[in-house]
């Protein structure tokens, strides 16, 4: 483990793998690397071919957290992240790390190219953008009054989880470590705004971009990565078979390797 401070003086820490060109991995709601087995794996695959670096987010792991939170600060992480490797890198975001790798490229960060998978953008629908409203007030209200573990619960049924599966979860050694993270859920709902797809952001985005899906996945997932592709000035869309939003590392490594160096 390695570690580096941002701009506000949070400590950031990293694991870094490999030689050659930069590639950062960002993680999502809940990812991190005590828990992320699979963005861990992502990057030894990477690692014979690339420099990677996998790090916690801020409030999350070994990282520390300074607050007010704000959007900003996150994106000055990944710049931090950037320097470190040299002042750019290629750059992987997960799921609403996705998303906060489009707000870092929109923000001007030197990022070579970005790779996206499965930002969860909903279809800016009013039925959706109430649901996204509800979440955003009944996340607000369990973290306000401490409940950290009943807040983690009700982020994985919003994600999609079945209650009963859930409930499982609860029960196991490693809960623990997803309440340990759950006030960060709120810095990823700010992240993701309102939920629907952000044109205006996106189409100020000319950095070479790869949207990904998988085949697997809902049909919301679909309709955001091609609306993602089509607001990104330079950007392509690819379609995984038979992945989710849990995706196989070692179908996704090479198509990432494929993109970096191409």
């Amino acid at each position: 483990m390695k570690k580096i401070l941002s701009k506000d003086g949070t400590s950031l820490a990293f694991d870094q793998y490999g030689t050659g060109p930069a590639v950062i991995l960002v993680g999502g709601a809940f990812q991190h690397r005590a828990i992320d087995s699979g963005m861990a794996k992502l990057a030894a695959l990477l690692a014979p071919h690339f420099t990677v670096l996998h790090y916690d987010r801020r409030g999350r792991g070994d990282s520390g957290d300074t607050l007010p939170y704000a959007i900003q600060c996150e994106i000055e992480d990944l710049d931090a992240l950037l320097q470190e490797v040299g002042g750019s890198a290629y750059v992987f975001g997960m799921s609403s790390g996705a998303v906060l790798a489009l707000r870092a490229a929109a923000g001007g960060l030197a990022i070579k190219k970005l790779a996206l998978y499965e930002a969860p953008f909903h279809s800016g629908g009013d039925e959706d953008r109430q649901r996204a409203a509800n979440y955003t007030r009944q996340l607000t209200a369990l973290l306000a009054e401490g409940r950290k573990g009943d807040a983690a619960a009700f982020a994985r049924q919003y994600f999609g989880m079945p209650a009963e599966m859930v409930a499982g979860m609860r029960q196991m050694p490693m809960w623990s470590l997803f309440e340990a993270v759950a006030p960060t859920l709120a810095y990823d709902n700010a992240i993701m705004g309102d939920g629907s797809v952000p044109v205006a952001l996106l189409v100020s985005v000319t950095t070479p971009t790869l949207v990904m899906d998988g085949g697997a996945s809902p049909a919301f997932m679909h309709l955001a990565a091609q609306s993602i592709t089509s607001s990104l000035p330079n950007a392509r869309h690819r379609r995984l078979p038979e992945q989710t939003h849990n995706v196989d590392p070692e179908v996704l490594a090479p198509v990432l390797a494929e993109f970096f160096a191409g």
